[in-house]
């Protein structure tokens, strides 16, 4: 269909023709993924919304389009308002839009295999208020008027080895048995992505920039499990690594195994299993216990191997960035570089080494205007020139078989006004002060958000999103539980193991970003005379701030002296990697601020 006109008036004719006054397209995926297959796309088919997360919902007569903080600006560039209204979340949701413009009695659809069972029953609740119905389709009417639809992908799973992982599958499965008779249970459903490529040490290529598979798992209280896998992705190296202890199913078989398993008490995690899960084990008559997936907790708290594994991506990622931060340093003048050459090149530096496998996100290359869009993405309408006199805002990162990098630099073209130096260190500030903090044991993330933003509150000003999320080993680049945030999560108490991302920013609108991120690691810190067990964060990232950026007047001394042992580090670490001039241009950038202009 040559519009997105036309397609929004080909899903209300088939809505219609299914008899429904309505229907909600999330974009996400059977798995609740953040990051989904081409084949799982059907918000940005039908909407030309190209953001990671988002909703809508069609009606007869309108239709709304759900982003929160991070996507205010995207989706008005790529959404058209003569169709769709923008919705602000979390100030709104889908259930509070339904009860206020629903028709009275309507039917409003839904696939139950791509909603969580809380979002059906709050659904089902503001309906209500109408006399309206929240209808499950059996088969999503997007699918059947998208033509062209992408079949899901037939890579193959592959092999991560424990050399790589710390702990055998068998040793995960055995620990997720122990959970399970703790709760008396007899079997735990799997069906996060990347809970299932973490607790069978497999990885896959069925999500871009995600190295998951499409599949489902159920493993039992006897550390045996059933994996629902599509059967040509699965090769005999594969075959041998799982063992005799799990045994191999067609993934369209899982609903059915769902549904047979009567009388056994299953745990579901209700925020990562669809409510087609749920449905489809009441109707079996399995005991439900609503629990959250056994394996995220492991999963987020890194241990010795995967954390040695992470530092190693991240020197090699740092040389990578610091080639590419000098290449710009010597191109950008000219005029010439735009957003799509520096972030091609950006890509060309990480696969240099061979090891790059993916990134880890599509990369965010903002110049001027363009970087105040928080997860903007370039293309050949928007792409921009890097203008004297303008920042330049790049934030990327790489999946390597040892680890998943997330990298955020603001770089000045050309001399910056007193304004841009001002907020670029505001940021920094909030920056540094959550790389230094020391709290006890049992804080949240959501307890340290207030130190990113401190700056920038005593100015006015605020960013609207996260501090900081978690971040997968070889796995997602957004991993829960752990953030630091002090809204849509952010609390769950940080543990030793935990990397999360230290990310504060500014945007000011038509002008230019601001973002400064590196990722950090949880770790015990010995406090002389503590009364508690206290917690910090060691830096993972190493790659220079931008000097010219810097205004070293609004520093104090302890900041100072921060950076600079900051920047000692990062020539230590990235300088044997670097050659010739770039060795000469890293020197040059981490060379120690002077502070004889600091803030007493």
């Amino acid at each position: 269909m040559s519009t997105y006109e036309d397609r929004l008036k080909a899903l209300r004719d088939e809505l219609a023709r299914r008899r429904l006054d309505g229907f909600v397209v999330p974009l996400t995926d059977e798995h609740m993924s953040e990051y989904v297959g081409a084949y799982a796309q059907r918000l940005a088919w039908l909407t030309g919304f190209q953001g990671s997360a988002g909703s809508a919902v069609v009606l007869p007569a309108e239709a709304a389009i759900f982003v929160d903080g991070r996507y205010t600006l995207q989706v008005r560039e790529q959404v058209d308002e003569k169709h769709w209204s923008y919705q602000s979340v979390p100030q709104t949701s889908t259930a509070q839009w339904l009860e206020a413009h629903a028709p009275d009695g309507g039917r409003i659809g839904y696939d139950p295999w791509l909603h969580t069972r809380p979002w059906v029953a709050a659904a089902k609740k503001a309906l209500a208020t109408k006399g309206a119905e929240l209808v499950a389709v059996d088969a999503n009417p997007v699918d059947a008027v998208w033509p062209d639809r992408p079949a899901p992908s037939t890579a193959r799973l592959v092999v991560q080895p424990d050399d790589l992982t710390g702990k055998s599958s068998a040793a995960k499965r055995a620990e997720i048995a122990d959970w399970l008779t703790d709760r008396k249970a007899d079997s735990a459903i799997l069906s996060a992505l990347d809970s299932i490529a973490w607790a069978f040490n497999i990885r896959g290529q069925d999500v871009d920039r995600t190295p998951v598979a499409l599949a489902y798992a159920i493993v039992h209280a006897d550390a045996t499990a059933d994996l629902y896998v599509a059967p040509d992705k699965i090769d005999d190296s594969v075959r041998a690594h799982l063992g005799n202890g799990v045994r191999l199913y067609a993934r369209n078989e899982f609903e059915a195994a769902l549904k047979a398993m009567n009388g056994k008490k299953v745990a579901v995690d209700p925020e990562r299993a669809v409510a087609a899960v749920f449905e489809a084990l009441s109707v079996g008559g399995a005991e439900l216990i609503e629990e959250r997936d056994p394996v995220v907790l492991p999963k987020a708290i890194k241990n010795e191997v995967e954390i040695a594994g992470h530092k190693a991506a991240q020197a090699r990622d740092g040389a990578a960035l610091s080639r590419f931060l000098h290449w710009i340093s010597v191109e950008a003048p000219s005029g010439q570089l735009d957003e799509l050459i520096a972030q091609d090149r950006l890509r060309a530096f990480r696969a240099e080494g061979g090891l790059l496998k993916d990134l880890s996100f599509d990369t965010i290359s903002g110049a001027g205007p363009n970087g105040a869009v928080v997860h903007y993405r370039a293309s050949e309408e928007t792409n921009r020139k890097l203008e004297p006199g303008s920042l330049y805002l790049v934030d990327s990162g790489g999946q390597y078989q040892d680890g998943t990098t997330d990298v955020t630099r603001t770089l000045a073209i050309g001399k910056p006004t007193a304004e841009m130096r001002d907020r670029y260190t505001r940021v920094l500030r909030g920056h540094l002060a959550v790389a230094r903090a020391i709290f006890p044991k049992g804080t949240r993330g959501g307890q340290l958000d207030i130190l990113a933003r401190q700056y920038l509150w005593s100015a006015g000003l605020d960013y609207a999103h996260g501090t900081g999320h978690g971040v997968g080993a070889y796995l997602s680049v957004h991993e829960g539980p752990q953030r630091i945030a002090s809204f849509g999560g952010g609390d769950e108490p940080l543990q030793p193991g935990m990397i999360l991302s230290n990310e504060p920013g500014y945007y000011k609108t038509g002008e230019y970003g601001i973002r400064v991120e590196n990722l950090i690691l949880t770790v015990e810190r010995d406090v002389e005379g503590a009364e508690k067990d206290m917690l910090g964060f060691e830096t993972l990232t190493f790659a220079p701030y931008e000097r010219g950026l810097i205004d070293v007047a609004m520093l104090s001394v302890e900041e100072i002296d921060q950076v600079n042992a900051y920047h000692a580090r990062v020539c230590e670490i990235v300088g044997p990697q670097l050659t010739g001039d770039a060795r000469e241009w890293l020197i040059r950038a981490t060379a120690p601020l002077e502070s004889g202009a600091a803030r007493a």
